[in-house]
């Protein structure tokens, strides 16, 4: 599913062998986890996943930039880290290949992690906007 939603690698880059499993009631996967840090959460309505910070480290490290990644602006930067969303007056780059929904990672240049959440807007339309929500940011990564 992560090569599939990120592209080929992905799986490799976010589960290493010692991944554990959060299950459901229903004892479908609900979150992997790697030691105490969560990598993934499944979500239920579609099957896709949503990144904790580690995982969005993990699969940083993993793919190539610039792939499902949101470039924003020293400026911005701080208020990304703590957990506040991405604007699109603030992104100087963005994957062309992100759509509205995607899990993205929000970095500073420099390809340094600022946190993860879900784009709000297309790679394209990211460039092309001063204003609104580029990306709802779920987690930062301090």
């Amino acid at each position: 599913m992560a090569d599939f939603q990120f592209g080929r690698g992905a799986g490799e880059a976010l589960f290493p062998e010692e991944c554990r499993f959060v299950r459901s009631k229903t004892k479908r996967v609900r979150q992997v986890m790697l030691n105490k840090e969560r990598l993934v959460t499944v979500r239920a309505q579609d099957g896709r996943f949503t990144l904790g910070i580690e995982g969005a480290r993990r699969l940083r490290a993993g793919i190539p930039a610039p792939a499902y990644r949101v470039v924003v602006m020293e400026d911005a930067a701080e208020f990304v880290a703590q957990g506040k969303n991405a604007f699109a007056k603030h992104v100087l780059a963005a994957d062309p290949g992100i759509r509205p929904g995607d899990e993205v990672l929000v970095v500073r240049e420099g390809d340094d992690l600022l946190g993860t959440g879900e784009a709000a807007l297309s790679g394209d339309e990211m460039m092309a906007f001063d204003y609104g929500v580029a990306v709802k940011v779920r987690k930062g990564g301090k």
